[in-house]
């Protein structure tokens, strides 16, 4: 029997996923969690054999919570499941340890079986996902402008487009102003971008935010 905990803000969408995985008796759905902190406590206090998360939620977002979990339990595995197409994060999440990158338009026969390829100790990379990753691998690769960004950066830019000030960020990420302010002017310089307006834009654009 496959241990989910499943990892999203919409309630809808956590019971949509229950429904599918009970038509699989291999496979049970033992909790849930709405935020990234509630996710962080659940996985401290009982065992389960793989996370089901999305990328954006409230508080932690996923990356961040991704690499908390892995800081935790490293061999846990963590399948990201969003609604953001595989050129914008996969390549970063599966960096940072994830075990697998779905976009939530995919198929449930498609989800059931990255679910128990991941509980099973391996890899889920679909074929897009394994030519995004051989041409990041690639010297001199046609890499989005954002990959060169840290994760931190990366994070920070994403919190900046979603319109957030540098106070609200700064007390989210519990860092200081002056902190935020030297991320967004590093990032500002690693873009080559002079304004938060050319952040957002871009940030639009490349489907980065909502």
């Amino acid at each position: 029997m496959i241990r989910i905990i499943i990892a999203d803000d919409h309630s809808v969408v956590r019971r949509g996923l229950k429904q599918i995985f009970d038509e699989s008796p291999d496979l049970v759905v033992t909790d849930e969690a709405s935020s990234g902190n509630e996710l962080i406590l659940k996985i401290k206090e009982k065992k389960f054999d793989i996370v089901l998360l999305d990328i954006s939620m409230p508080g932690k977002d996923g990356l961040e919570t991704l690499k908390e979990i892995k800081s935790i339990k490293s061999d846990l595995p963590v399948l990201i499941f969003t609604m953001y197409p595989e050129e914008q994060y996969a390549i970063r999440v599966i960096k940072a340890g994830a075990s697998g990158y779905l976009n939530k338009e995919c198929k449930p026969e498609e989800l059931i079986e990255a679910i128990r390829k991941c509980a099973s100790g391996r890899k889920y990379i679909s074929p897009h996902l394994a030519e995004l990753l051989a041409s990041n691998l690639e010297s001199g690769g046609d890499v989005p402008i954002h990959e060169q960004l840290s994760d931190r950066e990366f994070q920070v830019m994403c919190m900046i487009a979603s319109g957030k000030t540098v106070s609200d960020i700064a007390k989210d990420l519990n860092l200081s102003i002056n902190t935020i302010s030297t991320y967004r002017n590093r990032i500002l310089e690693k873009m080559k971008m002079k304004s938060n307006a050319e952040l957002t834009h871009y940030a639009l654009k490349n489907g980065l935010v909502e």
